[in-house]
């Protein structure tokens, strides 16, 4: 389980990305689209990771909502 933060691009695409996994980051045309091209990439980053015999950084990721 990984946490993904999305959001709307200058670009109109859909971004997708996650922190825990430094330079993880995809995108989408739609919010489906970028979930689903975001656990690929996470798959694939792993996958590196684990076939270079490099650890795999745990979840460290933590939001907030914030109101100004």
């Amino acid at each position: 389980m990984r946490q993904v933060v999305i959001y709307r691009g200058e670009d109109g695409y859909w971004v997708a990305e996650c922190p825990s996994l430094r330079g993880c980051i995809s995108q989408g045309k739609s919010k489906e689209e970028a979930v689903e091209n975001i656990k690929e990439a996470i798959r694939g980053y792993v996958r590196a990771l684990e076939e270079d015999n490099l650890p795999v950084p745990e979840e460290n990721f933590e939001t907030l909502l914030v109101a100004v």
